[in-house]
């Protein structure tokens, strides 16, 4: 130092400028930490009035903070608001190719999309084609989000196809940080049959791994599909809910808990939507078998009315597999949610403009079936749940962070505000209640299926491993968004 303060200014510029480049001088590059002061820390457990310390990426403490720590410390105040964990979405379908289209999301805009609505961390699905090797698809994948994220990512692995050359990659996914996997009972491009499936379950209990499955009937619903199309209501979008009836999402997911009753292996029922799918659960887990559930917000805040709008393009938005169901089917997953029956709420977010919607004005079976929800699921099941009683500050924490991050391996790194964690939290201000608008989102989709909701506060503040990436409801931060290795299942 001295040496460069006997420099003249113009020798001294280049070093000075590196200096600060490589952070000396600048803040980032500094002991300074952040204490988020006056808010009220919500865990699983409940909520409790604490101060929170971030060292670097890190939750250094909470409750009080002694006045030295402070007095080096960065201040926000959150007076009055709610500290959540971050959520985690472990269900999205970012840049798939999928019904001679693409997602309009790719990892870009879903992460930004994501982490504006408080989302930290998402787990997306991996999907090799039909011949395919696993590897290939998770290099897919890696090229498709890696550098490109605004939250952290993981992946799910999905197997649509079984045979001994995908068994020896399992290892090898393992290895890789992947626990879980997803198939499909449905979709003749990705279904692999019974037999497949126990085979698959078996050997991934072997390794501590887990399965979702998307359960619905295939071989009915294409028969019913016939039918209607044959009685010329093939345009019609109402066609598509009554093709796919509960009793035939409920009926795969007995059958598949069969399968796993078979195999001995636990199993996670992926966007589950009614009643009758909710019995065939308790009935399995009667018998002393390991079952979870996730349901999503389009199966608590809709219900299938949405379907006879006489606008097609009103009504086709919502076409997604499985359908929206009824108020009745909504209350039923909203008692399992406060009962602990049904343990996490993904989105599923599989989103699509309006025009490539309406790529199934004539044929209703070719509306590319997903929704765009990843960043609005945080404020949309916070108000729904605190506005009509439905769930608990601590219960709908478990549901968007801890169950997840618990069920998929990354618990307590995630899923929590504690000493250690990742310091991945979501200021939720009580007073920013604003209105849903799809021309406000981030989404590439254009539009939300929650036009016109009301929300009860909102997220003002996001932090991803300690820096600031929403601030006042925009995102300020940048593709900071790291792959996440995750370890096995600990719910």
């Amino acid at each position: 130092t001295t040496e460069i303060y006997t420099l003249s200014l113009h020798d001294a510029l280049p070093i000075l400028l590196l200096l600060i480049w490589n952070g000396i001088f600048s803040k980032e590059g500094s002991s300074m930490k952040t204490l988020l002061r006056g808010g009220y820390v919500v865990s699983g457990r409940g909520c409790r009035r604490a101060d929170v310390l971030i060292d670097g990426e890190k939750v250094e403490m909470l409750g009080h903070i002694p006045p030295e720590l402070a007095a080096q410390s960065e201040v926000v105040d959150v007076t009055g608001c709610m500290l959540f964990p971050g959520f985690i979405d472990a269900h999205t379908h970012f840049d798939l190719d999928v019904c001679s289209t693409t997602t309009a999301d790719d990892f870009e805009s879903g992460s930004k999309s994501a982490i504006r609505g408080g989302t930290t961390t998402v787990i997306d699905f991996a999907c090799p084609n039909k011949g395919e090797s696993l590897a290939y698809g998770l290099n897919l994948w890696h090229k498709k989000a890696d550098g490109k994220c605004y939250c952290d990512y993981g992946f799910h692995m999905t197997i649509d196809d079984w045979n001994e050359s995908i068994e020896s990659e399992l290892d090898a996914m393992f290895d890789a940080g992947i626990t879980s996997f997803k198939m499909y009972l449905t979709y003749p491009a990705m279904m692999i049959g019974d037999g497949a499936v126990y085979r698959a379950l078996k050997a991934l209990k072997t390794r501590g791994g887990i399965a979702g499955v998307h359960c619905e009937n295939a071989g009915v619903i294409d028969a019913r599909i016939a039918e209607l199309k044959a009685s010329g209501l093939g345009a019609d979008v109402v066609s598509h809910p009554i093709s796919r009836p509960d009793y035939l999402e409920a009926e795969a997911v007995s059958r598949l808990l069969r399968i796993a009753q078979a195999a001995d292996a636990p199993v996670i029922i992926v966007h589950t939507t009614n009643r009758a799918s909710l019995d065939e659960i308790a009935a399995a887990r009667r018998r002393g078998q390991t079952v979870y559930v996730e349901t999503c917000p389009q199966y608590l805040a809709l219900d299938d009315g949405v379907y006879y709008d006489p606008d097609f393009s009103s009504a086709a938005r919502y076409v997604c597999a499985p359908p929206i169901r009824s108020q009745e089917d909504s209350e039923a997953l909203w008692k399992a949610l406060r009962r602990g029956e049904v343990q996490t709420i993904s989105t599923d977010h599989c989103s699509f403009t309006l025009e490539q919607k309406d790529m199934g004005r004539d044929d209703f079976t070719k509306i590319p079936g997903g929704l765009p929800g990843v960043e609005t699921r945080g404020e949309v099941v916070y108000t729904v749940a605190i506005n009509e009683n439905k769930l608990s500050l601590g219960g709908v924490c478990r549901a968007l962070s801890e169950n997840p991050a618990k069920l998929y391996g990354l618990y307590p790194r995630k899923g929590v505000i504690a000493a250690g964690s990742d310091a991945d939290i979501v200021v939720y201000d009580p007073g920013a209640s604003h209105v849903l608008h799809g021309a406000d989102m981030l989404s590439k989709a254009g539009y939300t299926p929650f036009e016109g909701f009301r929300t009860n506060g909102g997220v003002s503040k996001v932090y991803l491993r300690g820096q600031l990436q929403v601030d006042s409801g925009k995102v300020v931060g940048g593709k900071m968004g790291e792959y996440l290795k995750r370890g096995k299942c600990a719910l």
